[in-house]
């Protein structure tokens, strides 16, 4: 910082001034000081500008599965994407879902000065508030709070399983099968919601016939997918459009409907859920399917944790619900 200085011509509390964003400096001293800084390549060191500012510059991104997953990947660039325009790096520790990694991770960014956390789950499930230290912000993503005592953002479960059914009853098919994962959460819960309001919508009564659950463990999920669709398809009177619970589960359905002698969508209309693309772009014919937002889910999270973004409604710390929008491609 010295030698800037004396080469703008200024005296060190004015290079701070500059590197601060201080309002009074004189436009000409302030770019001059930038020129300088740009010819000498300074960078500030970081542990003074926290002496300086209180400001770390390091926002904690901690995760149970996500880091591992190329499905959310997106989510990753989204947060770091955000992070970078405020100039904020992403300290990203991945847990594993073990607790106690989780609690060292927590301690480890604490340490560090984060200025606040973002935790994401693989899954849209409920955590523990008493997780979370009080004295640290923390914005949840893909996940809630048991009290609801912190900000979460996650998908519109039952709004994607609406859109996904009504795609296919705009094309005609009044015979929409459904093949979703047996687990109590908000995900399978919410998308078979969504999937009977669609059918309510339309004057199409709910048949338990036309549903099959794929249970746990969910490891061969698309055989099982194979499995629960042939079976669809064997019905007296079968489906002619199919909603997956995921992209996956409708690599399944697609093996399904050609081992039937059938074709997609001339025969059977398929739409999965998540938009995982470098799946459902890539198979053929491509897959339409129900994205879950999750670029747009880490860019929100870094910028409500900074106070870009409404954290609460009255006193209650606000749950944002994200619109999963339609990816049209050409399986309907």
């Amino acid at each position: 910082m010295k030698e800037v200085a004396q080469r703008a011509g200024v005296s060190i509390r004015t290079v701070s001034r500059v590197l601060n964003e201080h309002p009074h400096v004189a436009n000409a001293t302030r770019e001059r000081v930038l020129r300088v800084i740009e010819e000498l390549d300074f960078r500030p060191n970081a542990a003074a500008r926290y002496m300086r500012t209180g400001q770390s510059q390091l926002i904690g991104f901690l995760t149970d599965e996500v880091a591992q997953n190329v499905f959310s990947y997106d989510l990753i660039i989204g947060a770091q994407q955000a992070a970078w325009e405020h100039e904020k790096l992403l300290f990203l520790l991945n847990t594993g879902n073990d607790p106690e990694v989780e609690i060292r991770a927590i301690n480890m960014m604490r340490d560090h000065q984060v200025e606040g956390i973002i935790y994401a789950t693989m899954y849209h499930r409920e955590i523990k508030r008493s997780q979370f230290p009080e004295d640290i912000p923390a914005i949840l993503v893909n996940c809630f709070a048991d009290d609801r005592s912190l900000p979460s953002i996650v998908p519109d479960e039952i709004g994607g399983g609406r859109l996904a059914t009504e795609t296919l009853l705009k094309h005609g098919h009044r015979r929409v099968g459904f093949v979703n994962v047996a687990a109590k959460e908000p995900a399978p819960l919410g998308r078979l919601e969504g999937y009977r309001q669609a059918l309510a919508n339309y004057g199409i009564p709910y048949d338990e016939a036309l549903v099959r659950f794929i249970e746990e463990p969910f490891e061969g999920i698309a055989t099982s997918t194979y499995d629960c669709v042939l079976s669809l398809l064997q019905m007296s009177d079968p489906p002619t459009g199919i909603f997956c619970f995921n992209d996956m589960m409708a690599l399944g359905a697609y093996d399904a409907v050609r081992k039937s002698n059938l074709r997609i969508p001339e025969d059977v209309a398929i739409v999965g859920f998540d938009n995982v693309e470098i799946l459902a772009a890539q198979i053929h014919p491509p897959l339409t399917t129900i994205e879950l937002p999750v670029f747009e889910m880490g860019q929100l999270a870094v910028r409500m944790l900074l106070g870009e973004g409404d954290i609460a409604q009255g006193e209650q710390p606000v749950q944002h619900v994200i619109a999963c929008p339609l990816i049209i491609r050409r399986s309907v």
